[in-house]
C-alpha cells in the first residue's frame, strides 16, 4: 500500500503524507524553483493530529537537518529557498544553512500583539526568514515586482541636495529584510481553520520576487495551503505536502476545486464579516516597511 496519496489538476499537486518521504521519493533532483519552507516548530502547538513537539531538542534540530538536506537536493541552481522557524531554532539552521547555500537576506517578520502576552520577558513578536540560493551570481530577483512606497520620497517630499541637480528622493524602493504583515485572524476573508496560517500578503512578496510565471513553487509543510493559493493566482505552478487529512481537505478545495472528499462536503468557514476588517494590508502598503 502507498505510504503516501497524490492529487493533481491544471499543473498543481499536492501529496497528502509524510514530507521527507515524499521529497526523498517523489520530487527529482534539481527541479523545484522556489521552496517555501515553514515546518514545525517544536513549541507544542496542536496540529489536527499531529503534537508539534520532539523528544529533545536535539532530535527535532536532526529532523530539521535532514529536511534541509531534501530541500536543497531538489531545489534547482538557480532556485531560492525561504526557510521559516522558531526564533529558538533558527540560529542552529542558520549556522548548518551557510555551510551549504548562499544566505542572501535574514527576514524579520513582524506583526502586532494577540493572545496571551507575557508578562515576565519580552515577548517574541516576529518569525525569522532565512532567504538562501545555490549560487549567489545566478538567481530570481524581481525587484520592480515588489516596490514598496518610500515614506521619505512619497510622504515628506525631502529634496536630497547630494545630487549635482537636487531631487526629491525616490517615491518607492525594494523593501528591506523588515516586513510588517498582519497575523490572519478570524473573520478575515483569507481566514482557514489553523493555527499558524501565513498571510497571503507574505507569500505574495516572496512568490513574485524570486519566480516567474510557469515557476514551480513548492510548499512542503502546507498546512491552509496559502502558499500554493497565491501561487495559483500569480501564474505559478505549485506543489504542496500535507500530512493532516484535516488540512488536506482545504488544499483539495482550495487550490484544486474540489467540492466533496469522502462524501463529505467541502465548504469553506463561513465568517461574519461585519464592521469588521477582513483583508491583509496590501503587499505595496507604506506599513509595508523596510
Amino acid at each position: 500500500m502507498s505510504k503516501f496519496a497524490r492529487y493533481e489538476a491544471e499543473n498543481h499537486s499536492i501529496f497528502h503524507g509524510d514530507s521527507l518521504a515524499i521529497l526523498s521519493e517523489e520530487i527529482a533532483p534539481e527541479s523545484v524553483d522556489v521552496i517555501f519552507l515553514d515546518p514545525p516548530y517544536n513549541i507544542g502547538k496542536k496540529f489536527a493530529n499531529f503534537y508539534d513537539k520532539w523528544n529533545s531538542e536535539e532530535d527535532y534540530i536532526d529532523w530539521a537537518y535532514q529536511l534541509l538536506d531534501k530541500c536543497i537536493s531538489i531545489l534547482k541552481p538557480n532556485g531560492s529557498l525561504y526557510m521559516m522557524a522558531s526564533t529558538q531554532a533558527m540560529p542552529y539552521l542558520d549556522l548548518y544553512l551557510r555551510r551549504k547555500m548562499i544566505i542572501l537576506s535574514r527576514i524579520v517578520w513582524h506583526y502586532d500583539s494577540s493572545g496571551v502576552q507575557a508578562k515576565k520577558y519580552f515577548g517574541s513578536l516576529y518569525e525569522p526568514i532565512l532567504h538562501c540560493v545555490k549560487d549567489k551570481n545566478n538567481y530570481i530577483f524581481n525587484s520592480e515586482e515588489i516596490k514598496v512606497e518610500a515614506k521619505t520620497g512619497a510622504q515628506r517630499k525631502l529634496i536630497d541636495y547630494r545630487k549635482s541637480i537636487p531631487s526629491q528622493y525616490n517615491t518607492e524602493k525594494v523593501p528591506g529584510n523588515v516586513w510588517y504583515f498582519p497575523r490572519v485572524r478570524y473573520r478575515m476573508e483569507e481566514y482557514e481553520n489553523h493555527p499558524s496560517q501565513k498571510p497571503e500578503s507574505l507569500l505574495e512578496r516572496i512568490i513574485l520576487a524570486s519566480s516567474h510565471q510557469g515557476s514551480l513553487i513548492l510548499d512542503p509543510f502546507a498546512g491552509t495551503f496559502t502558499c500554493a493559493a497565491v501561487a495559483k493566482r500569480l501564474g505559478r505552478f505549485s506543489m504542496s505536502i500535507e500530512s493532516q487529512e484535516e488540512y488536506l481537505k482545504i488544499g483539495l478545495r482550495r487550490i484544486l476545486g474540489w467540492t466533496e472528499y469522502k462524501e463529505e462536503k467541502l465548504i469553506p468557514i463561513r465568517k461574519n464579516n461585519k464592521n469588521t476588517q477582513t483583508t491583509q494590508e496590501g503587499l505595496f502598503n507604506a506599513n509595508s516597511t523596510a
